[in-house]
């Protein structure tokens, strides 16, 4: 199953990108198909979440060492771990019947503009309080924007 991204112009709907109009164009004429449709996010948002994420990921100081063996710091477990410390997780249990939190998605179909927007709020709030520890909001959001300026 594909994702295509329609943009509504002068009435009539219209693919957002180049692959959007090669999915149309694979299409066959005469064929039904089914489509379900929302509206994303704000993707400029998003990005800047992720860009939020890496300057807390280069300041973020793991330990180095367990058992004997290095400690590898990781983008997405900390991505994961970002989400369950600010409150977007569930609780779930293993085949063992251990019970943990799994990070929710933050995917545009899972998560609307609202939810994200505290999502965002409550990363900065604990970045603050307990990885970025000393620095100020409007360092963070500084650091944040040079990010954007190159992607």
């Amino acid at each position: 199953m594909s994702e295509l991204l329609l943009i509504k112009r002068h009435g009539s709907l219209h693919p957002m990108t180049e692959a959007d109009a090669e999915i149309i164009a694979g299409m066959t004429a005469g064929e039904v198909y089914r489509m379900k449709w929302s509206k994303p996010r704000n993707a400029k948002f998003h990005n800047k979440y992720f860009a939020l994420l890496d300057v807390l990921f280069e300041m973020f100081n793991p330990i180095v060492e367990y058992n004997g063996k290095p400690v590898m710091k990781n983008p997405e477990r900390f991505r994961k771990d970002m989400a369950i410390v600010t409150g977007y997780f569930d609780i779930v249990a293993n085949i063992k019947g251990e019970v943990r939190y799994e990070a929710k998605s933050i995917s545009f179909a899972k998560m609307d503009d609202d939810e994200f927007a505290k999502l965002y709020s409550r990363t900065i709030d604990y970045g603050l309080k307990h990885i970025a520890v000393g620095k100020t909001q409007a360092e963070l959001d500084k650091w944040v924007d040079q990010i954007m300026q190159f992607a």
